[in-house]
């Protein structure tokens, strides 16, 4: 299922970069929540999954997590828009170097080790190589940025997945509250971005469809399920492998230029991400 859905993610980079051709980046990402929610909702009512708990701290953690999931895709696909796919990634899968650094203080069972502390080293110093690479066809650095942002928040979901009430949930319920709090939030602020439609094509449809299906709905529901069963470092112990593949994609689909610099932070980031997740003998 984590080689699977590693490809899917790889790709999903891609396929939000040619969808923002036709829909501004942040009404897209309400769309997607949007159409993810309904397909959510039909799956629990096939499946008979309860709604979940509405005690107070559930529903404090279920809102909190809406918020940090909105400003993860606020900030993913505004990055994707006006950055490149391939440094886009390379930052955005830097996310189980702060996961790691984050749960070494609050989960006594994963505390750092000498090769994941060598791990970190590595992988931060190829997240740096990228952003301070500012050469011609380098990107924007207000879009690096962005990226990196969304890597912090994405590890925000992963904690509030383990230590807040909503870890007693299933993944169901999980989603529900994200894609729930991320739909009306995404798409009220989404007109201070521009204007929502562009040239939208057939293609656009599709790629939305993609993002609907195989990403928000079985993407995120695999991820997390994993994450309820399995240590947080070892569910994204596969992770290394999305930013390869994606941008291997983002220059065989979007003929983007792999420059030096991108290749020497993206094998930084994967060999740093490799001793982070590595078992010990």
């Amino acid at each position: 299922m984590l080689s699977v859905l590693t490809v899917i993610l790889a790709l999903n980079q891609v396929v939000i970069k040619v969808t923002n051709g036709g829909l501004q980046p942040v009404f897209g990402a309400g769309v997607r929540s949007l159409g993810a929610l309904v397909v959510l909702l039909l799956w629990m009512w096939f499946r008979k999954i309860p709604m979940g708990s509405l005690s107070r701290p559930v529903v404090l953690a279920g809102l909190l997590s809406g918020v940090v999931f909105t400003a993860e895709f606020i900030c993913l696909f505004w990055a994707l828009d006006v950055t490149t796919v391939a440094r886009a990634t390379i930052i955005f899968y830097s996310m189980p170097v702060f996961l790691t650094i984050a749960v070494h203080f609050l989960l006594p069972d994963e505390r750092l080790t000498p090769a994941k502390t060598a791990g970190l080293v590595f992988a931060l110093g190829g997240v740096i190589w990228v952003l301070l690479d500012r050469s011609s066809g380098a990107g924007n650095l207000l879009g690096d940025l962005a990226a990196l942002a969304a890597a912090l928040f994405w590890v925000g979901i992963a904690l509030l997945m383990r230590v807040s009430p909503l870890a007693a949930e299933k993944s169901e319920v999980q989603l529900l509250w994200q894609l729930t709090i991320s739909t009306v939030l995404l798409l009220m602020v989404a007109p201070l971005f521009g204007p929502l439609v562009r040239d939208f094509t057939t293609l656009h449809v599709l790629g939305m469809a993609f993002q609907i299906l195989a990403i928000a709905c079985f993407g995120f529901l695999s991820w997390f399920a994993l994450l309820k069963i399995y240590p947080a470092t070892s569910v994204v112990s596969f992770s290394f492998l999305s930013p390869i593949l994606s941008v291997a994609f983002s220059w065989l689909i979007l003929d983007e230029i792999i420059g030096t610099e991108v290749v020497g932070g993206l094998v930084l980031v994967v060999f740093g991400l490799f001793l982070i997740n590595r078992k010990p003998a």
